[in-house]
């Protein structure tokens, strides 16, 4: 597929704190979304999971659907019983066209509690490692064989999130293990977007475009705010608007042939960050990077 510009519901309605934008409908999601430009939405908690009834409301808007997150917990099932968890979510993906399934890793994760500060995330146990990685690759394997693609989502307040553990990932793992690479993540926890991008580039099949503002990350790191705290006081916004250099990412894009979606997620409180106003923004922007790349 050529590049194309998606959206996570995050502008609009959160899932790790649904109060924010609770009583927004999922149409107004959608409206808004199309209108600011985009093409595609990842699942977000307001969207039905029956294919047979989101299919009708995505088309009513002329949307697609891009992917959506899945809470993988390899480190304690066996690759049977992930197989068996995930059915439900993977038969949605390929119902509707998706082509990568947004897979984290939540065993121990915090990023969700917003009394535990972001700093207290849970290490990967190094004896787990090279189990984990076959369990992971042979996941990946069957999604693939399904007609998904894994695409690993290294995230704040989970084992995998740092730059080194990303590294370690993509080494245990074998090729059908895809890679989202997720800049504001990323940035976030001390890496190098643009680093990471070149080393992995060939595994890279998915895109997360969340920008962030650089002093309000110095202040939740300062006061050991957990993830939820730090994104209630802003830490995120839309490509552009914030401190990372979007124009060398899109340039390694562009060099290793990246065919997919590029997606703003960029979770904000959206009675002070209008969600319109950013959506449009984020659009607008990021379409300018893909352009300058020739990306789009």
């Amino acid at each position: 597929m050529a590049v194309e510009l998606g959206i996570n519901p995050l502008t609009w309605t959160n899932d790790d704190l649904p109060s924010l934008g609770a009583a927004t409908p999922l149409d107004v999601c959608l409206a808004e979304g199309k209108q600011a430009g985009f093409s595609g939405f990842e699942l977000g908690n307001k969207f039905p999971r029956d294919d047979f009834v989101l299919g009708p409301i995505l088309d009513k808007h002329g949307l697609k659907l891009v992917s959506g997150w899945y809470s993988g917990e390899l480190l304690s099932r066996s690759v049977e019983q992930e197989i068996e968890a995930a059915q439900s979510h993977l038969k949605l993906l390929k119902a509707l066209g998706a082509k990568v399934m947004v897979f984290a890793e939540v065993t121990g994760c915090i990023h969700g509690n917003q009394a535990v500060p972001v700093e207290r995330r849970p290490a990967f146990p190094e004896k787990c490692w090279d189990d984990y990685g076959k369990k992971l690759t042979e996941f990946a394997k069957y999604t693939q064989s399904q007609g998904v693609q894994v695409a690993y989502h290294h995230h704040m307040g989970t084992v995998i999130e740092s730059e080194s553990d990303i590294d370690r990932l993509m080494a245990e793992t074998g090729p059908e293990v895809g890679l989202l690479l997720d800049t504001g993540h990323l940035h976030y926890a001390g890496g190098n977007p643009v680093a990471v991008a070149k080393r992995h580039a060939a595994r890279i099949n998915h895109v997360h475009c969340k920008d962030v503002r650089q002093a309000v990350l110095d202040d939740a790191k300062n006061r050991r705010l957990s993830f939820l705290d730090a994104v209630l006081n802003g830490v995120f916004t839309v490509p552009g608007d914030g401190c990372i250099d979007y124009a060398p990412v899109m340039d390694v894009l562009k060099r290793s042939d990246y065919a997919g979606w590029l997606v703003v997620e960029a979770e904000q409180d959206p009675s002070i960050a209008d969600p319109l106003t950013y959506a449009t923004m984020g659009y607008n922007n990021l379409a300018a990077f893909a352009r300058h790349a020739g990306l789009i």
